[in-house]
């Protein structure tokens, strides 16, 4: 850019800027707002419903919102829910550099390091409590997520029904799955994220703090350590659960005036024009 302004700067009557520095021209961007020298990635909206599976998205964050405000007569239980793949098992193959003054500001690691494989969190949150239900797992097939399915109907005895939002991954359509939804006949409804919209998905907001803390710098010896040793913080979690809320749109939601009326919601499945995509 600094050459072309150079190259082209007297034709166009600005002289002064035929020394123009390559340094001037990255101050200059630095302090725009447009930005032509970066790269961004964004994800289209090719789900031609995003706007309609949005709206049952932001539904069910207006319910947890109006529930969260009674202590009783709460029929139905809500869960954020998605998995995290590809968690790797790494250990050093060199002892840690602890830090210490003059000699390592931080604690280093040796650039070798041996790899085990990967695992994978399968989590929901309770979008009440902050309680999370977890299971790691090697693969995370229509297997594993109706085992998660049964563990959450197991913990959640004292519910009639339990709303899960999650993502369109296979598993969660599967005939497998299917199958075990049959068996358990108005025990789970699933809403569905748009396609490109995990980001809808609360659960997201956990697995970014997640990656952000615990999992950036562990170490471990082997798979089984790994699985051990998240289900350990998830369990340190659920000692001092944090409760996450959706705030963004949320205002632009409403319920019917007798919705409150009757707990659970379980006569207004849904108060939007789209119906709800039902998994079962």
């Amino acid at each position: 850019m600094a050459e072309h302004v150079r190259k082209h700067c007297h034709e166009h009557g600005h002289p002064s800027l035929a020394k123009l520095s390559r340094g001037t021209v990255a101050k200059i961007l630095a302090k725009s707002d447009v930005k032509p020298h970066k790269i961004r990635y964004y994800l289209e909206r090719r789900d031609p419903e995003f706007e309609e599976k949005m709206a049952q998205v932001f539904h069910v964050y207006k319910e947890v919102e109006v529930f969260a405000e009674k202590t009783t007569g709460v029929f139905t239980a809500y869960l954020s829910y998605d998995e995290k793949p590809g968690l790797q098992a790494i250990e050093n193959t060199a002892p840690d550099l602890l830090s210490q003054p003059g000699k390592h500001p931080t604690v280093s690691w040796d650039h070798e390091y041996i790899r085990h494989g990967t695992v994978t969190l399968l989590a929901g949150i309770d979008l009440l409590t902050g309680h999370i239900l977890a299971t790691v797992e090697d693969r995370h097939r229509s297997k594993e997520f109706v085992s998660f399915l049964k563990m959450a109907d197991s913990h959640y005895q004292d519910k009639e029904k339990i709303k899960i939002v999650l993502d369109n991954h296979s598993a969660h359509l599967s005939n497998e799955t299917r199958a075990y939804l049959a068996t358990v006949p108005n025990r789970f409804e699933f809403i569905f994220t748009p396609k490109h919209g995990s980001w809808l998905n609360i659960i997201e907001s956990f697995f970014g703090k997640m990656a952000r803390t615990f999992l950036r710098g562990i170490r471990v010896s082997s798979k089984d350590e790994l699985k051990a040793r998240i289900l350990k913080y998830i369990r340190e979690i659920n000692e001092m659960p944090v409760i996450f809320r959706w705030k963004y749109k949320l205002e632009s939601v409403t319920l019917p005036k007798n919705w409150a009326n009757n707990p659970g919601g379980q006569d207004h499945p849904a108060t939007l024009s789209a119906p709800r995509n039902n998994a079962n």
